[in-house]
């Protein structure tokens, strides 16, 4: 493969990861709007459409084995490639994560309960951290990569908040025990998502300086 082809496929397999993250971004504000307004059938339509993140992951993993099966890359384009077949993986596992949550969504009695609690608040931090970790890679921005990895203390604070709420709701009003262990599992799985976004962010670093966090 000439040297210019093999330039030109990674620069579509960063159109296609940038595709892909923007399938998880949709995926993540659908799902907290579908969570705030108990909206069952927007959860429904994260839930279907997870399958096109999942699709969008064997694409690119198809494109970087190619890549690397047909040249020889640089130390530079190894690591790139490298990097992407990382930061998919805590993609495709966001999506999962925001397909859960919806799932979920689809089970609560609807009553309010989620109301006196700071789930959404929570959840916007994870899901800043993916759209910035998405952007710190499509603008090659490590300044921005290095502050989403600092924000994943923020969002931990916020999970813990909402623990302690939770269970001093439980304390109240032990009937509410089941949906409260549901909210309490929807609260973990955004400060996963956090994680995932730490993840991608590492990623993007290594793949601009050959140093993993």
């Amino acid at each position: 493969m000439p040297r210019e082809t093999f330039l030109q496929q990674l620069d579509q397999l960063h159109v296609k990861l940038v595709t892909m993250g923007s399938q998880v971004d949709t995926a993540l504000e659908e799902t907290i709007q579908a969570f705030e307004t108990q909206n069952t059938k927007q959860a429904e339509e994260v839930i279907k459409n997870d399958a096109e993140i999942n699709d969008a992951r064997r694409s690119i993993e198809s494109a970087c084995f190619t890549l690397l099966l047909r040249q020889q890359p640089v130390a530079s384009d190894l690591r790139a490639i490298s990097s992407a077949l990382k930061m998919i993986s805590d993609m495709e596992r966001i999506g999962d994560q925001a397909a859960d949550i919806a799932e979920m969504t689809t089970h609560l009695e609807g009553d309010g309960m989620d109301s006196q609690l700071h789930i959404a608040e929570m959840a916007r931090a994870p899901i800043k951290m993916v759209t910035d970790s998405v952007d710190s890679f499509v603008r090659r921005d490590l300044d921005l990569a290095r502050a989403v990895q600092a924000y994943d203390d923020v969002v931990d604070g916020l999970f813990n908040r909402v623990k302690t709420e939770i269970i001093e709701l439980i304390a109240r009003d032990s009937a509410s025990g089941e949906d409260c262990v549901d909210l309490l599992m929807i609260a973990k799985y955004f400060e996963r998502i956090g994680d995932h976004a730490v993840n991608i962010a590492e990623w993007v670093e290594y793949a601009a300086t050959g140093q993993h966090s």
